[in-house]
């Protein structure tokens, strides 16, 4: 009888998702004998976790790793997206501190779900095969299906919670099927093989693969909240518990965005003048409805919901531009987007208070006299999200309209510049709510916990050091892509 010999696994290289997941675990049994006003103890936990992920993702820069036969792959692009990706988390931990000490939910299953969001995250960075793909999505969004709804007092976040569970059910079918049609074609889901059949054969000479192909860029629409894939965004965004909201907003994109950017590169690089054309139209609808839905909102985090659809459709622009500066441009835009949007919505937490609901752009009217520092952060934010100058904004968006120039794509660039005026209105709105305008009689008194702080600061600090000295990390980003 034949002896069955398991694939050889290299243990580095799988590492960082088997700390996170492990430090998960122990978060989530030591939460059964912590007592909820003992729930910093967790979040320290959970930060010593995520600091051990760190340094098992850093230490393979400059290594090329595989593990279970190719499927993963632990090379200098998953070590840049790792670590954005795990910083996002660890940012998410503290911003949630005083969230969790508030509710009096179980703190155990809260940052035991932030880790397993992480741990998806790292496998959507480090995957070279669609089902390993698919895994490491579905870790990430069904913590995030949880997360939305934890606020269970509020049928704002279950309704959320609901939507974003039904929807992203359905959209995770688009990329089940395409996956299987993929297998269908090609007797595997390896990007290799994938990209190897569509050298040989091309995607209009097979059917079973461009249907596959398209199934499969829905899914990835749905999830990046590309126009006509967004409808979720907005009443999830506005619904779930803003810290949730504000690693939402950042970390599915960070990660799907390197995972689509290895699926388009690294599998489907021979057919990229099929999927470009598709790839254009959606990043112009993304710009022109986000931008323009966000101008009518009187919501602060509906409006930067819609504004995290028109930032897709800007960093969308980057992965049109391929090539080297296109590659960066886009790991660049992702992480200044994580910076100041995180901090956006750590000054939309600070301002909610305990009901998590004075978000309107009403609620800051007169913040500039109530609260100067946060009145002065919120600023700093929003003039990035807008891409005014020295801010990371600024820098992110020139990269990759510079990037769509030197690629052939004026007429794109032109509608990202357009498009960004656009933007700059409804950011100044709430500028000039908070300092033009009185505030309203009994606006409640602003408490800002020690954690926000540090967050803010820490969020602010990258937000000006990328406007100012941005080589830092578009040196390491185009570091990663010349260690390919």
């Amino acid at each position: 009888m034949p002896i069955i010999q398991p694939p050889p696994i290299d243990t580095l290289a799988i590492l960082p998702v088997i700390v996170v997941s492990v430090a998960a675990m122990v978060v989530l049994i030591t939460g059964l004998f912590v007592k909820h006003q003992q729930s910093d103890v967790l979040s320290a936990i959970s930060l010593i976790g995520v600091l051990a992920a760190l340094i098992a993702t850093i230490s393979l820069w400059g290594q090329d790793r595989s593990a279970f036969s190719g499927l993963v792959v632990a090379d200098s692009y998953f070590v840049f997206f790792g670590v954005l990706s795990l910083g996002i988390v660890a940012m998410t931990i503290v911003l949630s501190t005083e969230f969790v000490q508030r509710e009096g939910f179980s703190p155990g299953e809260y940052y035991s779900l932030l880790l397993f969001t992480g741990a998806g995250m790292l496998i959507l960075a480090m995957s070279r095969d669609l089902i390993v793909l698919l895994i490491g999505l579905e870790v990430l969004s069904i913590s995030l299906y949880v997360l939305t709804g934890y606020a269970r007092d509020r049928w704002t976040s279950e309704e959320a919670a609901l939507k974003y569970f039904l929807l992203g059910s359905f959209s995770l079918g688009f990329l089940v099927y395409g996956t299987a049609l993929v297998y269908g074609a090609t007797g595997s889901t390896q990007f290799s093989a994938i990209e190897q059949a569509l050298t040989n054969q091309g995607l209009l000479a097979n059917p079973l693969l461009l249907a596959a192909c398209g199934l499969i860029l829905v899914g990835f629409g749905f999830k990046l909240s590309f126009v006509p894939f967004h409808m979720w965004t907005p009443d999830v965004y506005q619904g779930a518990p803003t810290s949730i909201t504000a690693f939402m907003s950042v970390g599915t994109k960070a990660a799907v965005f390197g995972a689509l950017l290895r699926v388009l590169t690294e599998a489907l690089p021979s057919v990229r003048g099929d999927w470009v054309s598709i790839l254009w139209a959606l990043a112009v609808l993304s710009m022109i409805l986000g931008n323009f839905a966000a101008v009518t909102q009187r919501n602060v985090k509906r409006m930067l919901a819609y504004s995290s659809i028109a930032q897709a459709g800007y960093m969308l622009i980057a992965v049109i531009a391929t090539g080297p500066a296109g590659r960066s441009a886009l790991m660049f835009y992702v992480a200044a987007y994580a910076a100041m949007n995180i901090g956006a919505f750590g000054v939309v937490q600070a301002l909610s208070g305990q009901t998590d609901e004075n978000t309107n752009i009403t609620d800051f009217n007169g913040l500039a006299s109530r609260n100067p520092l946060l009145a002065g952060l919120m600023a700093i934010f929003l003039l990035s999200l807008a891409g005014i100058p020295p801010t990371a904004g600024f820098m992110a968006k020139l990269y990759v309209f510079s990037a769509a120039i030197q690629a052939g794509y004026l007429n794109l660039a032109i509608i990202g510049v357009l498009t960004s005026i656009v933007a700059t209105f409804y950011y100044l709105k709430v500028v000039v709510a908070m300092y033009m305008r009185p505030a309203s009689e009994g606006a409640p008194s602003i408490r800002v916990p020690a954690s926000l702080v540090l967050i803010l600061i820490v969020a602010v600090l990258f937000t000006l050091q990328m406007g100012i000295l941005p080589t830092f990390p578009l040196n390491p980003a185009q570091a990663t892509l010349a260690l390919r």
